[in-house]
């Protein structure tokens, strides 16, 4: 898993960076064998010149060099890090001195498609790093006034790109990162780290003069805490491999606010996007029980202008979010899977509204939809180690099965109606025969919606939708729904018997 691959091996130079100080006493020796046993165990090939001093070593001319796949056809990513030494302080702690400038040089040289290399310079400024604790739990602490990564280099097939081509160039200031490692028969990493400002302006153009794309932004307040395992030793171009033998991550990023500025052009036209928001919540987690995936942003003001488009567009939420949840290995016992959407009091410029409502009949009050999905399933296959992913290609089988989907919450509110529901299924996989190939469901939803009829009336009083439509759906709902107790409310009991018998409120529709 090459890509996979290269996320690991780049991170695994941030995880040497830093944490807590402990009372134990450690050594410059014991300190640079911790980074070298580090960088093993995640694929780099470590080289260097080692001096020794009193209390300290020297390594000069120190790189890290890892396969990006898995062959050396694939490419190769290697940090240069120049000289760096391990110096003992006298109080039981060892001062890591960095050079102010490393390089990260990737070669990509794929068997068909254009072979690039590219370099990234990585600059520091007034940082210190120490290490405390005792060779089997060490604690690193780091901290930078400034930390900026340009784009240094870039040939396609040995032509260099220039910067009016490809431009990248981030910034963070006062950067403090923690980071405390113990082994046993894992490698346990716990991480913090705090940033006050990132800034970063991208910039990428067709050489041909077919199009341009710029981005920049700034982040402020960002903030992180995590923790993972590594093994000690694992083939980190399999990334299923990687798993079984205990690899696992749980972090969780935060940010105070953040705004970007993007423009674009091409042969089908140009704009500009901008967008704010006050903030947002990652948090991801990978390991043997799975992937967990959860984004929200805050306060979100989005504004668009482009050459195809006559007039300015503008949305604004109060939050916008997705989660994900699914399994990753085969396993004989149910896991669990998840699905969430949000997107909560969701407004856009009253020029919007005007291209399909200039009369103002539609209530214009925020719209929210918002889904939350989860369920059990069985993975059949370790669909994430290559071999299998070629038979599963291959042959067309499922890499599953689904056993039970519960909807937590449906809310779509909009335009003055308002759909809510929940509901709860089993399947069963021994039946694909009623319904079509489908494992047979059984269970139940519930749905209630408010105000669509009224809606329905304002769509056909406008044009949009037509009367003999709108007829249709008022039959359709007759037969699906009943009326609530409140004004223009219907409710509906979606039922699947055992026997595979469909009823709608009690009345049987299969």
């Amino acid at each position: 898993m090459p890509r996979f691959s290269l996320l690991i091996n780049s991170t695994a130079l941030s995880l040497c960076l830093p944490a807590t100080m402990a009372l134990a006493d450690l050594t410059a020796d014991e300190v640079w064998a911790d980074w070298q046993a580090y960088m093993a165990s995640t694929g780099y090939v470590v080289s260097g010149s080692e001096a020794r001093g009193n209390g300290s070593v020297t390594v000069t001319d120190l790189s890290m060099r890892s396969a990006l796949g898995e062959t050396p056809a694939d490419g190769a990513l290697e940090v240069s890090m120049g000289t760096i030494e391990f110096r003992e302080q006298g109080d039981g702690t060892v001062a890591v001195v960095l050079p102010a400038r490393n390089a990260y040089r990737m070669d990509l040289a794929p068997e068909t498609g254009e072979k690039i290399a590219m370099t990234l310079v990585y600059d520091q400024t007034d940082h210190n790093m120490v290490a405390s604790g005792d060779p089997s739990e060490i604690t690193y602490a780091y901290t930078a006034q400034s930390a900026r990564m340009t784009l240094d280099s870039l040939t396609v097939d040995g032509v260099a790109i220039g910067e009016d081509v490809a431009r990248i160039a981030m910034t963070m200031t006062d950067v403090a990162y923690e980071n405390r490692t113990s082994t046993d028969t894992l490698r346990n990493v716990a991480q913090s780290m705090a940033v006050a400002g990132l800034s970063y302006d991208l910039n990428f153009a067709d050489p041909e003069g077919e199009g341009t794309v710029g981005l920049k932004g700034a982040m402020q307040g960002l903030a992180f805490e995590g923790a993972g395992t590594l093994p000690l030793q694992s083939e980190t171009q399999d990334i299923n491999a990687m798993l079984s033998d205990g690899f696992a991550f749980d972090g969780a990023f935060t940010t105070q606010s953040g705004n970007y500025d993007m423009s674009f052009s091409g042969p089908d036209g140009s704009g500009t996007v901008n967008n704010t928001s006050q903030g947002a919540d990652l948090r991801a987690s990978l390991g043997p029980d799975g992937l967990t995936y959860d984004v929200r942003q805050r306060e979100v003001n989005t504004n668009m202008l482009m050459t195809e488009f006559p007039l300015p567009l503008s949305f604004s939420a109060a939050e916008v979010g997705t989660g994900i949840t699914m399994p990753l290995q085969k396993s004989n016992e149910e896991q669990d899977f998840g699905l969430a959407i949000t997107l909560s009091d969701f407004t856009m410029s009253d020029l919007i509204w005007g291209l399909f409502d200039p009369e103002g009949q539609l209530p214009r009050d925020p719209a929210t939809i918002a889904i939350d999905l989860s369920g059990k399933a069985k993975v059949l296959f370790d669909f994430l180690d290559p071999a299998q992913a070629a038979v599963l290609e291959e042959t067309g089988a499922l890499p599953g099965e689904l056993n039970a989907l519960t909807l937590n919450a449906l809310t779509l509110d909009v335009a003055g109606a308002k759909l809510t529901g929940t509901g709860d299924f089993v399947f069963d996989n021994g039946d694909l025969v009623t319904f079509d190939g489908m494992p047979r469901p059984e269970g139940t939803v519930n749905l209630s919606l408010v105000g669509g009829n009224g809606l329905l009336d304002k769509l056909v009083g406008m044009g949009l939708v037509p009367q003999d439509q709108a007829m249709g759906a008022r039959m359709m709902m007759g037969l699906f729904a009943v009326p609530g107790a409140g004004p223009d409310t219907l409710n509906s009991l979606i039922e699947v018997t055992p026997e595979g018998q469909v009823l709608a409120n009690g009345q049987r529709i299969r």
